[in-house]
């Protein structure tokens, strides 16, 4: 359906620890909190669990700041704090009657409330950030809870707000404890865990796992790739150029151009690998008019750079794949760039009026001082 994206990245969760050597990173089956249960008593495994994903903590509640109570009895005071300590009693048992048995939160739980679940055998979990939440309850089907109360005015916890999944549980990963939720019943996911020695590291490598998964997503979605290492841009050359001279007008002229142009893609290949790139260039393109011109050299037609050992080879047997629909929209964009610059006509420039020192070396010279 309409905006309904076919390979969500986002279900990809990445944490980054400390340690180790990068070759240590690992994927995960299953999605990946870094955060363990609130209490030792808890179960550190359930089957089938419903997940309930709330955004408020289940501490005692406390009254508001200005609200005063004025007590005639003294004895009634030991029945305002009991009361403050059901409201959040009531609270959670309006949750685990509904069939939740792992409580994750984003708030937090203090020790009193713990207490109960510990009584029911559930897994609850606090302090797990809101990015997390929102994934887990979109991959377990369950609801983001921000407040119990309903349309009524009334508080109310529903059995429809839970999500399910095959199983939660408490694993020691790498060097840290981590609660795992394992396969989701509404949409897939993954954990990817990556090593490395400090914060700067551990950053690019995460911006390069990003890149990549982009990249396959680009792919699958795409449904098409086409060879890369400047094979689809020389081709393009050569085919240009060869119709640009069909033409008798000045439009040649401007095909022409375009022709040259493409060419900076893999000229520009080159230059980051350190090879000579007029004779690499020149191979490329001599490969790919063959492939054009005579009929039995059609397979050369596949032919891209090889930058590690600066030669031509078959980059499709070699496995250099680009996603079709990246290099559309690119030529596309950089077309439509082209275009606006060379739609204008005039450049007006206002240069500010420049303000001359009258003790510089020149002023004093006019002025006879020197």
């Amino acid at each position: 359906t309409k905006g309904d994206q076919k390979c969500p990245i986002k279900t990809i969760n990445i944490l980054k620890a400390h340690g180790k050597s990068t070759r240590e990173s690992n994927l995960v089956k299953g999605y990946a909190l870094n955060c363990t249960v609130g209490s030792q008593l808890m179960p550190k495994c359930i089957k089938n669990p419903k997940i309930a994903c709330i955004d408020f903590s289940l501490q005692k509640s406390k009254m508001k700041m200005g609200i005063q109570v004025v007590v005639d009895d003294p004895e009634k005071l030991e029945a305002v704090r009991q009361r403050e300590a059901d409201i959040t009693k009531e609270k959670i048992e309006m949750i685990l009657n509904a069939g939740a048995n792992v409580i994750l939160t984003t708030g937090g739980i203090d020790d009193m409330c713990l207490k109960y679940f510990v009584d029911a055998g559930a897994m609850a979990v606090r302090r797990c950030k809101k990015e997390d939440l929102k994934r887990i309850a979109r991959a377990t089907g369950a609801a983001f809870v921000a407040s119990l109360s309903n349309l009524e005015g009334e508080e109310s916890f529903e059995s429809a707000f839970l999500g399910s999944a095959e199983e939660v549980v408490q694993e020691r990963i790498c060097d840290d404890e981590l609660i795992l939720i394992k396969g989701t019943k509404a949409k897939p996911s993954a954990s990817i865990i990556l090593r490395g020695a400090n914060d700067i590291y551990v950053d690019e490598m995460d911006r390069s796992v990003h890149d990549s998964l982009c990249a396959v997503k680009r792919v699958i979605e795409s449904k098409s790739v086409v060879p890369g290492g400047g094979c689809v841009e020389a081709a393009l050359s050569i085919y240009l150029e060869n119709f640009a001279t069909s033409l008798g007008s000045r439009e040649q002229l401007a095909i022409a151009e375009f022709a040259q142009a493409m060419l900076v893609i893999p000229r520009t290949l080159v230059v980051n690998a350190a090879k000579d790139s007029t004779e690499l260039v020149a191979k490329l393109r001599a490969f790919h008019n063959a492939s054009q011109t005579i009929e039995a050299k059609r397979q050369f037609k596949w032919i891209g750079l090889d930058l590690e050992n600066g030669k031509c080879r078959d980059n499709r047997e070699a496995g250099v794949l680009e996603p079709e629909m990246s290099k559309i929209k690119s030529l596309k964009f950089a077309t439509e760039a082209a275009i606006t610059i060379l739609r204008i006509d005039d450049m007006i420039k206002i240069y500010q009026p420049s303000k001359e020192d009258p003790n510089s070396y020149a002023n004093a010279v006019k002025a006879g001082r020197l």
